[in-house]
């Protein structure tokens, strides 16, 4: 049994719908670097991340793909995971809530739950965000929309169980006021308290019945968990948590965890759903949740929509895993949302990876083997500089240490550039090119460049949970191994009259100009090889002179509701607002492509002028422009949609 004090850090557990941008997976190297510091720190770290793999949106994306839910979520978890691998991270469990001992434990939670009072049946009416897997009220939502993602939400009306929150509300509200450390960054804590808990909870729907890709109840067919009752119990369920209460010793060891790791836009899930949950099953609650902000591309938060998505691999593939490593933790600040753009990518990799880090390192093996054929010599002659250039080296793991307790990743790196800014200055002021003119000045060159190594040992280490693989080429440059934060309790490990190791360019310059383009062409290939292969349909040989075409009527049209046609698999009825104050109606043999309430609410293209048709004894007045094209021998439709700011009725020309 170690006698290391047990340190539990979680991630989210990433939702399988699509696979995870850099913003994303910035927080598994965050919780990286937090990890391997601790285990630095002399702590026995349980790392665990993982894939949410059930809910509404992941059967529907594997309808849509035409696999089964199971399926779907198998290739997006490996590629997760894969991901996390790439960023060299060092979790010590990928976890899955398709787990089927997963799944047993969570259908044990909610029978426990239901036989304690806490959950009910009863019947949801109300809107539901599908993307976010989230409920709201009419009063909740933000412009009509999710006030998390800004996309619509569907109304939703079925039998379902819910969990009495309020019975739990005032102890958790004391909870926050008396653990001011449980909820960080300040800012999360005060919009969980004044934005829910000080309103008043209403009770949470916590089973849906309209879909069945989801753990299922055992008392109650037909109804699968919540998404999130299931996805957040994954922090107990793989520790070791057993709801008949024969806990293993894991979770006994490593419960309550030492921190929750998530991003801002879920910790109302993480600060009061999941607290709640825990108090109802009599679990203590985790030591603190941490809701680090958002990685912004040019100061929009990613989405496919907005076309600015940026994948982990494609960046590791254009500037290398340690380069993006640093660029996520050093530019993400404490609490307010970090900016990413290939230009400050650039600068960061030549002005600090390249300039400050990789320049030290070789100029200083460089002159070691220039002036001594490597080898290390006796630092027996000093002067007072050299007490400077220790100082900062002796403080810099202390310094390194409070902000990495204050999980301020980035002012702890920022600590460890401060010695390696020092130790370049101090070349600068020792001019060890002017000692080794003289013979007689070879002693004390010998210690300037004892001190340099030894400054650069102390920087390889500190750097390791941050930059691991670059920390290892450094130390190996230097010939040392890694001892450790213990071994920075003095200076001077370096062994006298041992080698020094053959130097290598740690990171090369970027010429701005030359890797910008060389990006534009990555992501323009990238991009045609994502292309589907298109059949289109063959050009008319038949022309139509202008006058014809000038008959046709062409309109914008918002849809104000649609449906589909009974005893008919092809037909949607369109109600439209064309902009005459009378709406219109037209059918449309659609209904395999779209579903009648993702059209709601868009603006599209009509011909208006056509002469009414009957079609299942419907009138139809009009036409819906589309594009069709075959991809892979299916057919394909697009509706030709336009900007939501086009009024009703405008007419194109």
């Amino acid at each position: 049994m170690s006698n290391k004090k047990p340190y539990y850090i979680s991630t989210a557990i990433a939702y399988t719908s699509a696979k995870p941008h850099i913003g994303n997976t910035y927080e598994i190297v965050l919780a990286d670097a937090i990890a391997r510091y601790k285990r630095q720190a002399g702590f026995d770290v349980y790392f665990q991340t993982g894939t949410d793999e059930h809910g509404q949106k992941i059967q529907e994306k594997a309808e849509a793909a035409g696999v089964t839910p199971q399926e779907y979520v198998d290739n997006v978890a490996a590629e997760i995971k894969r991901i996390w691998d790439l960023m060299n991270t060092t979790y010590d469990r990928f976890v899955r809530t398709t787990d089927p001992e997963h799944k047993t434990k969570v259908q044990k939670i909610f029978e426990r739950m239901y036989e304690k009072g806490d959950i009910y049946k009863g019947k949801y009416v109300g809107k539901y965000c599908t993307p976010c897997e989230s409920f709201w009220t009419e009063s909740q939502l933000v412009d009509g929309k999710c006030p998390d993602c800004g996309r619509e939400c569907k109304d939703a009306e079925e039998e379902a169980y819910f969990f009495k929150m309020s019975k739990y509300a005032d102890r958790l509200l004391e909870h926050i006021e008396t653990h001011p450390d449980f909820i960080q960054p300040e800012s999360r804590k005060n919009e969980m308290i004044n934005n829910f808990l000080k309103p008043g909870l209403q009770d949470l729907c916590v089973s849906r019945s309209s879909f069945t890709w989801g753990v299922p109840l055992t008392f109650a067919p037909g109804h699968v968990s919540y998404v999130w009752l299931d996805a957040l119990s994954n922090y107990i369920t793989f520790c070791g948590y057993d709801p008949d209460g024969n806990h293993d010793e894991h979770y006994k060891k490593f419960w309550p965890a030492d921190l929750h790791l998530i991003g801002k836009d879920i910790v109302r899930f993480h600060t009061i759903y999941w607290p709640i949950f825990l108090m109802s099953m009599g679990e203590e609650l985790p030591k603190q949740v941490f809701g680090h902000p958002w990685l912004l591309v040019k100061g929009d938060k990613m989405s496919k929509s907005k076309g600015n998505m940026i994948y982990a691999d494609d960046l590791v593939e254009l500037f290398g895993v340690d380069a993006v490593r640093y660029f996520v933790l050093h530019e993400m600040p404490f609490a307010s949302d970090g900016i990413m753009t290939y230009d400050l990518i650039i600068e960061r990799v030549n002005s600090e990876l390249a300039n400050i880090l990789g320049n030290l390192v070789n100029r200083t093996i460089a002159m070691d083997h220039k002036y001594f054929d490597g080898k290390v010599m006796p630092s027996d002659v000093c002067e007072p500089i050299d007490e400077e250039l220790k100082a900062v080296a002796l403080a810099m793991p202390g310094k390194v240490e409070a902000k990495m307790n204050e999980l301020k990743v980035a002012d702890a790196i920022d600590e460890i550039f401060v010695l390696l800014r020092r130790a370049n200055k101090y070349i600068d002021e020792t001019a060890p090119w002017a000692l080794a003119k003289d013979e007689a000045n070879h002693p004390r060159l010998g210690t300037v460049l004892y001190n340099l190594l030894e400054s650069i040992r102390f920087a390889a280490i500190a750097l390791e949970p941050f930059l691991p693989d670059t920390s290892k080429r450094i130390l190996s440059q230097i010939n040392m191994e890694n001892g450790g934060l213990e071994s920075l309790n003095a200076f001077g490990a370096m062994p006298v009259g041992g080698d020094v190791g053959t130097g290598e360019i740690l990171f090369a310059r970027l010429d701005m100009a030359k890797k910008l383009a060389e990006i534009e062409e990555f992501n323009a290939a990238k991009a045609k090889a994502a292309l589907p292969a298109l059949e289109i349909e063959p050009y008319t040989e038949e022309k139509v002179d202008f006058d014809t075409f000038c008959k046709s009527d062409l309109r914008a049209v918002k849809v104000v509701d649609c449906k589909n046609v009974k005893k008919s698999d092809k037909l949607l009825q369109f109600t439209l607002d064309d902009g005459s104050g009378t709406p219109r109606q037209i059918l449309s043999g659609i209904a395999k492509f779209y579903k009648p309430e993702e059209l709601i609410g868009k603006t599209l293209v009509a011909i208006t002028n056509l002469p009414p048709r009957k079609m299942m004894s419907r009138e139809s007045n009009g036409m819906l422009l589309s594009a069709v094209h075959t991809e892979k021998g299916e057919e394909k439709l697009n509706l030709i949609m336009l900007d939501d700011a086009i009024p009703a009725g405008a007419k194109l020309c």
